[in-house]
């Protein structure tokens, strides 16, 4: 993706947020986020791990400090502090709300997450069907929202679902300032988790963003 295109988005998103009187758009906008201590959950839900865990542990992290949340270059790699990311800087595109079977880079949906979205996400060696249906449910079964609905067209809900083969478990999720992470598939949590952490981005607009699998961003790929 050229720095035209870049430009463009940046430009885009900025008339966007003055026309709902937001101020930031990701340059550093204030205040991006908790500024700590981080909030902690362990649970050990009643269900079977799965494939190479040896234990069914869910930890949900919330008031995770986020101190930037800055634009950079298109395709620019950014190291997160905490896996799922959970804030920090960012490309200038956010991913459209959708379900993605081709990985959404954490750079992008990061920027949803400072919209206020959660994102699904799911590491698998192979298929994992029961893990896709799981967070589907998940996904499908999350409140309408009424700042969404209000666009017309626009998605249900801010939510963003995609395989990352850089998490350290087999199912996560974030939001802007929290992480959850599973080691089995425990909807119960994961939906309170999503219903929790909602809208809590220092953006809070829906606004249609970029389909990877339409538009994939140019970084040197094929």
């Amino acid at each position: 993706m050229s720095s035209e295109f870049f430009s463009r988005d940046a430009l885009t998103c900025a008339l966007v947020l003055v026309s709902l009187g937001i101020a930031g758009c990701g340059e550093d906008a204030q205040p991006v986020g908790p500024t700590g201590p981080a909030q902690t959950e362990v649970l050990t839900p009643d269900a079977p791990p799965l494939p190479g865990e040896t234990a069914c542990r869910v930890v949900k992290t919330t008031n995770i400090p986020v101190s930037s949340a800055s634009h950079v270059e298109l395709c620019t790699d950014v190291s997160y502090e905490t896996n799922p990311p959970s804030g920090g800087n960012h490309w200038g595109q956010w991913a459209a709300f959708k379900k993605y079977t081709t990985p959404v880079p954490r750079e992008m949906y990061v920027h949803d997450l400072e919209h206020g979205a959660v994102v699904l996400a799911y590491r698998c060696d192979g298929a994992c069907p029961e893990v896709v249906e799981a967070l589907e449910e998940v996904f499908d079964e999350a409140a309408a929202d009424p700042l969404c609905l209000s666009a017309g067209a626009g998605p249900k809900a801010r939510l963003v679902l995609t395989p990352d083969a850089d998490l350290d478990t087999p199912i996560a999720a974030a939001a802007w300032g929290a992480t959850y992470t599973a080691t089995c598939i425990d909807k119960a949590s994961l939906a309170a988790f999503v219903a929790d952490v909602y809208g809590k981005g220092p953006e809070d607009i829906c606004y249609a963003g970029v389909d990877i699998e339409a538009a994939p961003p140019n970084c040197g790929g094929s």
